[in-house]
């Protein structure tokens, strides 16, 4: 089997607000959570408990996204401003 070779180059990530995105996408499942919890006991009686831990999960993940995320957005920064360094140029 011949191995497959890209035709064009691919192109450059988009860059947009990544941080907020994130927070919002956070902030969205733990929202999600507290409106659950009033009807935890209707969840359980039919069998739906997991959409409730569900949305607690994603706010969690989303707590680790965000201090991900605003540390990549940070290393982005500094290698900006430090052009003339080994970051900014990707030498190794």
């Amino acid at each position: 089997m011949a191995k497959w070779t890209p035709k064009h180059e691919a192109p450059e990530p988009l860059e947009g607000p990544v941080v907020a995105t994130i927070t919002g996408g956070t902030v969205i499942w733990f929202v999600l959570f507290l409106v659950q919890l009033p009807f935890y006991g209707w969840f359980d009686d039919h069998g739906h408990l997991w959409w409730v831990w569900t949305c607690l999960a994603g706010a969690g993940l989303g707590l680790i996204g965000i201090w991900y995320v605003r540390g990549r957005d940070a290393a982005l920064k500094r290698a900006r401003q430090g052009d003339g360094g080994p970051e900014g140029q990707g030498a190794a």
